[in-house]
């Protein structure tokens, strides 16, 4: 089992991820101004379900890994930091990409946002890189299965993202046009985001192995 600060800082780190603007985010708020709620939420329950599939495959990929090349794991712990980096430097870099951008998208019917918003997800670059850089900063093959700890991890960031997007739906009309008119909180967001992940980034290369 995962000690309650391994969460605690996992927790952390799929908070930023579902803060970040990507696709997920671009998609279910788009809908929601496009078609209302209902379809935000329809379009959420999709992107749900793929982080699911992204779950399954990671917990089932790296458990393999492990078995097979025990050394490798260190070796993507390491990248992982280094792509916390990147994203830092993506947080605060000038012209980053601003949050809750919509798109002008068609009407469509219930069953197509739902398979749009699993599409978006499971074809979602950003989500595949967070699950594969970030679960193995926290698993500790002495304590028992890997597995079992990935799905733990999933299950709390499967939450996260569920609650925040959910929230994000209910009122994205007000969001929007709140955060287009506050450059100010725009600017700190993005380098208070940037700042974590970058000591995120630093815990992760220099701690120390138990």
């Amino acid at each position: 089992m995962l000690a309650l600060t391994d969460l605690a800082w996992f927790a952390l780190a799929a908070l930023l991820l579902v803060l970040t603007p990507g696709p997920n985010m671009i998609y279910c708020v788009s809908r929601t101004l496009v078609q209302g709620r209902a379809a935000g939420m329809v379009s959420l329950a999709g992107v749900l379900l793929g982080f699911v599939v992204h779950l399954l495959a990671a917990a089932l990929g790296l458990t393999a890994l492990l078995m097979a090349v025990p050394l490798a794991f260190d070796a993507i712990k390491l990248a992982g930091a280094a792509y916390l980096l990147w994203l830092a430097w993506q947080a605060v870099r000038p012209g980053g990409a601003a949050p809750f951008e919509a798109r002008s998208l068609p009407v469509d019917p219930p069953a197509t946002l739902f398979r749009m918003g699993f599409i978006t997800n499971v074809l979602n670059p950003k989500v595949a890189m967070f699950y594969l850089s970030f679960f193995p900063q926290f698993l500790h093959p002495e304590r028992g299965s890997v597995l079992l700890q990935s799905l733990q991890l999933g299950v709390v960031q499967i939450g996260i993202s569920g609650a925040v997007n959910a929230l994000l739906v209910l009122g994205a009309a007000g969001i929007t046009a709140w955060l287009s008119r506050s450059r100010r909180w725009l600017q700190a967001q993005r380098y208070v985001m940037g700042s974590v992940l970058a000591l995120l980034a630093l815990r992760i290369a220099f701690m120390e192995k138990k």
